[in-house]
């Protein structure tokens, strides 16, 4: 596997890094498990001290932390920086809140003769994290954050094509005074994964990436009997009430599904829109696209990126082909993006109801479309997907938004705005989208030990 820097917007290989040596995977798995027999031992206040530094040195130096994103994967800069005050968030989350979260719980007894039972929380060890390139630094700070602040260590997998942003998180992390070995990027080969689940002192694995990849690494980590979590991809309906705001509705669709260059697990994907507003929405709809502007994801005048690799365009180029040619009716919004680097055209895909198109993940600003006769018809829609991530409800009542999101099967569902990330909410799915969740208590408690404790009379009862 090549982990390389390449400039998406100029194309150009700036760095190669060289995969991991066998040695060096087993030099890391010594010095996180020994890390951790010391960590697992530290008070919640050593480990919040830790994460407040990290969330520190993250704002005082936002624009390089920021700049490197855009290098390496080629979000715009305006959304880096974004990305480097979430990830500070999510480290602050924890400092405040990881004691509380793993205080140890009483449990409900029926007499005194049966005990006093109660259930503590305790670190496992080692964690391996394998993160995709869409959101570096997110995706490591949801992760290290709590399993760091719950006792666990934490190896790293990282995207072959963010190294520069696995390695300064690294860092960082070093920097704000994490024990050596409690955090470690490293750049493996496929085949370390197996090594590393298979050893002992390994607890589980949190994945976030494709289908493809989450089925291979469960099923190495069910072969290791270890516990996986996974957030994988995600097909997020959209779905507009006839009595919605419209012009606001369609500004957060266009946001929804281009934030990112669109290439987003909980984007906007598929816009299910009521029949009454429909054209009107769809006319809206194509204006809004039309506006964003392809450039230098570095300029502030740019408002929609190229995707994170020329690979990346050309299978979102091949998928889009192959849904024309299954029947799907593609159209192109706005004027043509630049030639150079990884840019993608904006597209509408429509007549897709009979169509396998419709189950597809489209990971790029294609955005898929749906007339609905009714609230019941927008929710058979919304359930036709074997994704279930986020998904978002617009409408004036939102009583009645509620109800309609009760009964969209997916993890997560917004009411007037698209699915959103933030520090202080759970984030995950149902279905192909995975299993598990990051963030908040959720999150925290996914790689600890729930341990019962039970105090009981030497003469109670069997």
């Amino acid at each position: 596997m090549a982990y390389a820097t390449t400039n998406p917007y100029t194309g150009e290989t700036l760095k190669v890094f060289p995969d991991a040596t066998d040695q060096e995977v087993q030099a890391a798995l010594d010095g996180a498990y020994g890390a951790f027999l010391n960590w697992r031992e530290t008070s919640f206040a050593e480990r919040a001290k830790v994460m407040t530094a990290a969330a520190t040195i993250l704002r005082d130096n936002l624009d390089e932390y920021a700049s490197l994103l855009t290098l390496e994967m080629g979000k715009l800069l305006t959304e880096a920086r974004a990305e480097v005050i979430l990830s500070a968030e999510i480290f602050e989350y924890y400092a405040e809140h990881a004691e509380r979260l793993l205080k140890s719980e009483a449990l409900p007894v029926k007499t005194p003769e049966e005990g006093k039972a109660m259930l503590v929380y305790e670190p496992q060890g080692i964690v391996l994290a394998i993160e995709p390139w869409n959101f570096p630094y997110y995706q490591i700070a949801r992760i290290i954050a709590p399993q760091l602040s719950a006792g666990n260590t934490v190896l790293l997998k990282h995207a072959s094509n963010v190294p520069q942003c696995a390695a300064i998180f690294d860092e960082l992390m070093k920097k704000a005074g994490l024990p050596d070995g409690a955090f470690r990027n490293l750049y493996l080969a496929r085949h370390h994964t197996e090594t590393v689940l298979n050893d002992p002192r390994v607890c589980g694995v949190a994945l976030t990436g494709s289908e493809g990849a989450g089925s291979i690494v469960a099923a190495t980590a069910g072969k290791a009997l270890k516990k996986a979590t996974m957030e994988l991809g995600g097909a997020d309906a959209f779905i507009v009430l006839e009595d919605a705001e419209l012009e606001k509705a369609v500004k957060w669709a266009v946001f929804g599904r281009h934030w990112n260059a669109g290439q987003v697990c909980v984007s906007a994907k598929r816009l299910i829109v009521a029949d009454a507003i429909y054209d009107r929405f769809v006319e809206l709809y194509k204006k809004g696209v039309a506006e964003l502007r392809a450039g230098d994801p570095m300029s502030p005048e740019t408002t929609l990126a190229p995707l994170s690799s020329r690979k990346a365009a050309d299978d979102l180029r091949d998928q889009v082909e192959e849904a024309r040619k299954l029947g799907a009716t593609v159209e192109v919004i706005g004027a043509p993006v630049p030639e150079q680097g990884s840019f993608f055209q904006p597209l509408l895909i429509t007549g897709l109801e009979n169509n396998p198109a419709r189950h597809w993940e489209f990971f790029g600003p294609v955005t898929q479309l749906y007339r609905a006769k009714n609230d019941e018809d927008a929710i058979r829609i919304a359930n036709d997907s074997p994704y279930g991530l986020g998904g978002s409800v617009f409408t004036r009542d939102t009583e009645r938004g509620v109800a309609v999101a009760r009964r969209i099967y997916t993890g997560m569902v917004f009411i007037n705005h698209p699915t959103m990330v933030k520090a202080d909410l759970p984030f995950g799915g149902v279905a192909r989208s995975g299993h598990g969740r990051e963030l908040i208590g959720l999150g925290i408690k996914e790689f600890v030990n729930h341990k019962l404790i039970d105090v009981v009379d030497i003469d109670a009862p069997f």
